[in-house]
């Protein structure tokens, strides 16, 4: 990704919150196993392994196609619509979810046989 900020990353823009913004607000199963952080509008969304994908959903009917990572240690981009990992700029903290969050999560929703609804 080059440095002149390519169409659809934000630098500027916040993560929307902690969790998935869909999962948390009751659209399917209300958990996840990875997080994702929209680098257009900071939009957190469920990765392509968690039951409802909202992430790469969000991207999709949003035009925003660059997601990075929003697990501790990874800082990757991915672009949906090329399905390559690219380089990008430094966004705003928080970069991940809070390390007291449990993956899968969120604490408490996570059903005893979660591996066998990941994607």
């Amino acid at each position: 990704m080059p440095n002149d900020l390519t169409p659809g990353v934000d630098p500027t823009t916040t993560p929307s919150g902690d969790g998935c913004v869909e999962c948390l607000a009751g659209d399917g199963p209300g958990w996840w196993l990875h997080l994702r952080r929209c680098a257009a509008c900071g939009h957190i969304g469920c990765c392509d392994s968690s039951p409802s994908q909202h992430a790469t959903r969000h991207a999709h009917e949003a035009g925003h196609p660059y997601l990075t990572s929003f697990e501790p240690g990874e800082s990757w981009f991915w672009n949906v619509e090329t399905e390559q990992y690219d380089d990008g700029p430094q966004l705003p903290p928080p970069t991940s979810h809070p390390a007291s969050q449990p993956t899968p999560g969120p604490l408490g929703k996570v059903p005893g046989d979660w591996e066998r609804h990941l994607h």
